[in-house]
């Protein structure tokens, strides 16, 4: 099995979109994350998958407090910025969304999100070229639940229309 064939095969999971983000030494950071899940209720647990050498693998293993925003369909152009690897600082990407920082972690939450969680990193995990980072949850909140989700499936981005 080649890498093409295992990404193609995968891309025929449909995943959610979060937006993560954290302090990078007091510059804000951020990444747009399909690989992310509830992973645990009692505790409270998520799971998130970052590229090995990418920025926010470097910011999520030294900062153990982070957030994720969980996009809406109408915040696709949020998710395309925050996706390209070589950007401006992620502080220019943020100056027309209308965001808050977290009370837990200080991390910024979109304002106009389904929901966030604030995190503190629980553990950290190598696994092949990524690092799974298990996240206890300090604070949930739905924000707009009556949006519709955006979603990863495909390779692209889509959404699905919601029904009552």
């Amino acid at each position: 099995m080649s890498a093409k064939e295992f990404k193609a095969a995968l891309a025929q999971f449909a995943t959610g979109v979060v937006l993560v983000t954290s302090d990078d030494d007091g510059e804000d950071a951020a990444m747009t994350a399909s690989a992310f899940l509830s992973l645990s209720i009692d505790p409270p647990l998520v799971l998130l998958s970052v590229r090995a050498g990418s920025r926010m693998h470097g910011v999520l293993t030294r900062q153990p407090h982070w957030a994720a925003s969980v996009l809406s369909a109408g915040q696709q152009p949020v998710a395309a910025r925050f996706a390209v690897s070589q950007r401006p600082t992620d502080r220019l990407l943020f100056a027309d969304l209308a965001h808050h920082r977290g009370p837990y972690t200080g991390a910024l939450i979109l304002d106009h999100a389904l929901a966030a969680v604030e995190c503190r990193t629980e553990q950290v995990v190598p696994a092949g070229d990524h690092t799974l980072v298990i996240g206890r949850v300090l604070a949930a909140e739905r924000r707009n639940p009556d949006a519709p989700a955006l979603l990863r499936f495909r390779s692209r981005y889509r959404t699905l229309p919601l029904r009552s």
